[in-house]
């Protein structure tokens, strides 16, 4: 009986000494600071795993409780049916007590604003607030954020720069052009900024019905500018979470 409980405890000792040898893998967690760093100190602030898009569908009235400029963003401590939460948009004057509208966002989670040495456990990028409610209400299926927006029968009359392709060239013959370097001129009808990491915007040159071009970008354009680009052209580009395009302008550059 000895000898047994002698063997059971040698073999106890021999499986302690290989757990010692083998620790649990440490959990390893993102660290998102750098992310949050890139939104106070640049146009494009990239995602994190920690994000999640918001439908477009829903419009929010919230009211303005407090106010948070940065050098190129403004944070807003607001309120929407009795709920406290903060949202970001582009730095804008916003009147605080007052009601603002906005559709769309970006949720991100333990957001770290180095200006303010604080973090925010829930924020939400948002393209834009506006005083009065929007009416329309139109989904647009590929984008999941919306920003500001015009009418696209005033994008007629455009002249184009040197060397610049028309719409109505680029989508009768986009294989054509396909990893191409390409200019076009067109008025911009809308944009979006703060989405994955880059600017959206839509450009319409008038040479076709309903041709649209979504063009990304660091740079930012404001709506109703006619504009001259130079990207490159892809096509079948599929970003997920509904970002899914047959012909579209990447890493373009005002020009």
């Amino acid at each position: 009986m000895k000898k047994q409980n002698l063997n059971f405890y040698i073999i106890l000792v021999v499986v302690l000494a290989i757990a010692a040898c083998h620790p649990k893998p440490k959990l390893v967690q993102a660290d998102s600071s750098e992310d949050n760093e890139t939104v106070e100190n640049s146009n494009n602030p990239s995602d994190s795993e920690h994000q999640h898009v918001m439908s477009e569908e829903t419009q929010h009235m919230v009211k303005v409780e407090e106010v948070l400029n940065t050098q190129k963003y403004t944070y807003l401590n607001v309120t929407e049916n009795g709920e406290k939460f903060w949202i970001a948009i582009p730095r804008k004057e916003v009147e605080i007590g007052s009601t603002y509208y906005y559709q769309g966002g970006l949720l991100k989670r333990n957001f770290e604003s180095k200006e303010y040495n604080r973090v925010f456990e829930t924020i939400y990028l948002v393209s834009d607030v506006s005083t009065q409610p929007n009416n329309t209400n139109e989904s647009h299926a590929n984008e999941a954020m919306t920003g500001q927006e015009i009418s696209t029968s005033e994008s007629t009359d455009i002249t184009l720069a040197e060397g610049a392709i028309e719409l109505s060239e680029l989508f009768a013959n986009p294989g054509k052009y396909n990893g191409s370097l390409i200019k076009v001129t067109g008025k911009c009808v809308k944009f979006n900024p703060m989405i994955m990491n880059r600017n959206w915007a839509h450009i319409q040159d008038g040479s076709g019905d309903n041709l649209d071009l979504t063009v990304t970008t660091s740079e930012n354009i404001a709506v109703g500018a006619i504009v001259t680009l130079e990207g490159i052209i892809e096509l079948d580009k599929d970003f997920g979470a509904g970002y899914k395009y047959d012909v579209i302008m990447e890493k373009a550059t005002l020009k």
